[in-house]
C-alpha cells in the first residue's frame, strides 16, 4: 500500500524537523524547523527532559497507524546509534493492542508489508508477554517493535511489576546493560532495563490519551531516543511539527459515505429500524454483487441501573425479533466474542454486534455502516 499524498508529507514533514534536530539539537531543532516553514510555533514544550518529543496530527480514518510504521525507519536513520533497533509502540486500550499487534505480524498486512520493505523483513513483534518470556540476543532482529498499552509499563500496575524484577531468561543482556543507563532501586537483569540501555524510538498511538503525570513518568522510565505522537486531538503541551485537515482525506477519498442521522423515541424504534437498514443494504450489495457484508453495531449501556439497555437485553430483544444467534457477537471489555472471528471473511456470519465502550478511536470494525446507539436513543446509519 502505497502512502496517500498527505501521508508523504507528514513523512516529509518529520524529515525536515529530524534534520533541524541533527543539525541545531531540540530546542533550537524546534525553533529553525517553524522558522523555516515562515511559521511562529511558539515554546516548545520540554516535556521529557532531553528526549525530542514531537507530533502529527492527522483526523481520524486518515491511517496514522500507516504514517507511524513508515515513520520508524526515517527516525531510527537520525536517532539510533546501534545496529538493533528497539521501538516501544503504545497505545490507549486493549481493543487497539490486540488489533495492533495481529496487523503488525501478518505479513499479508500493508503495515508489516511496510516494515518488511524498509527492514529487508528482519522484523520481530513482540508482546508485553513476549517480552517477559522470549526476549534475549539471539530473537533481536534489524527491527524490534515492542506493542504495549500505556497501562503496562506503569510501574503501579499489580500485574505488570514484572517489567521491573529481576528475570533470569535476561541473563545473556548482562555484559550489554550499562548502570548508567538502568533505573535506580530496580533489579539490573529487568525488562524495562533492557529496554533502557536500547534507548528506544517511541510511538505514542492517540497520545491525547497519555498526559496524566504516571504517564510522563512512564516515558521517562523508557530512556527514549525519540517520542513521536500521533493523534486527531493532540494536547495544548504536543509539540505539533505536522498537520492534516479533513479536507486533505476527502481529497484522497479516505471519507466516501455520507452520515444520515435519524433520531427515535424508544428502544423498540431504534432497533427495528436498525435492522431494516441492514437488511436494505445487504439486498442492495447483494443486486450489485458487492463482496459485503453489511454490520449494524449496537451500543449499549453498562448496567448501572434496572433500566439500562445492556447488551444481554438487546441480544434477547434480537433473538425474540427473529435474528440468528449466530448472526449476533458482543464486544465488550469482558465479553470478546469476535476473537478470532475475521468479519471481512465471506463465510463470517455476524451482522450485528453489541459493545459498550468499544467505540474507541482506532478500532476497526470493517463493514460497520450503521451505529445504533442505545444508550442515547439515537441511531447513526
Amino acid at each position: 500500500m502505497e502512502l496517500k499524498s498527505y501521508q508523504k508529507k507528514a513523512i516529509n514533514d518529520l524529515k525536515s524537523y529530524l534534520k533541524c534536530l541533527d543539525s541545531y539539537g531540540i530546542k533550537e531543532g524546534w525553533n529553525k524547523y517553524w522558522q523555516d516553514m515562515g511559521v511562529n510555533a511558539g515554546k516548545y514544550h520540554n516535556k521529557i527532559k532531553a528526549v525530542p518529543n514531537v507530533c502529527a496530527k492527522v483526523p481520524t480514518g486518515g491511517g496514522k497507524t500507516f504514517i507511524a510504521c513508515a515513520s520508524i525507519k526515517v527516525i531510527s536513520d537520525v536517532v539510533s546509534k546501534i545496529d538493533k533497533i528497539f521501538v516501544i509502540w503504545l497505545v490507549p486500550s486493549e481493543a487497539i493492542l490486540t488489533q495492533t499487534i495481529k496487523n503488525l505480524k501478518n505479513p499479508k498486512h500493508p503495515y508489516r508489508e511496510r516494515l518488511n520493505a524498509d527492514f529487508n523483513s528482519d522484523v520481530e513483534i513482540f508482546s508485553s508477554n513476549d517480552l517477559l518470556t522470549k526476549l534475549n540476543k539471539s530473537n533481536l532482529k534489524s527491527l524490534n517493535i515492542a506493542v504495549l498499552s500505556f497501562a503496562s509499563l506503569r510501574i503501579n500496575n499489580k500485574e505488570m511489576r514484572k517489567m521491573y524484577q529481576q528475570n533470569g531468561s535476561l541473563l545473556d543482556f548482562d555484559s550489554f546493560l550499562d548502570d548508567r543507563e538502568n533505573l535506580e532501586d530496580v533489579e539490573k537483569l529487568s525488562v524495562i532495563n533492557v529496554i533502557r540501555n536500547f534507548k528506544p524510538i517511541v510511538i505514542v498511538d492517540e497520545s491525547h490519551n497519555a498526559k496524566s503525570d504516571l504517564s510522563f513518568e512512564m516515558l521517562e522510565n523508557l530512556n527514549a531516543s525519540f517520542i513521536y505522537e500521533l493523534t486527531a486531538t493532540p494536547k495544548d503541551s504536543s509539540n505539533i511539527i505536522h498537520y492534516t485537515n479533513a479536507t486533505e482525506l476527502k481529497q484522497e477519498n479516505m471519507v466516501k459515505l455520507p452520515v444520515i442521522l435519524c433520531n427515535f423515541v424508544n428502544v423498540a424504534s431504534v432497533i427495528d429500524n436498525a435492522i431494516v437498514i441492514q437488511n436494505r443494504l445487504e439486498a442492495i450489495a447483494k443486486s450489485e454483487n458487492a463482496d459485503l457484508r453489511p454490520i449494524v453495531l449496537f451500543q449499549a449501556q453498562s448496567g448501572a441501573n434496572e433500566d439500562a439497555q445492556t447488551f444481554e437485553k438487546i441480544k434477547k430483544k434480537l433473538v425474540n425479533i427473529g435474528i440468528d444467534e449466530e448472526q449476533i457477537a458482543i464486544k465488550t471489555a469482558k465479553i470478546n466474542e469476535l476473537d478470532k472471528i475475521d468479519l471481512l471473511d465471506k463465510d463470517c456470519k455476524i451482522r450485528y454486534i453489541i459493545t459498550i465502550n468499544a467505540l474507541k478511536e482506532g478500532w476497526d470494525c470493517p463493514y460497520v455502516y450503521i451505529l445504533a446507539s442505545i444508550a442515547n436513543k439515537k441511531l447513526y446509519c
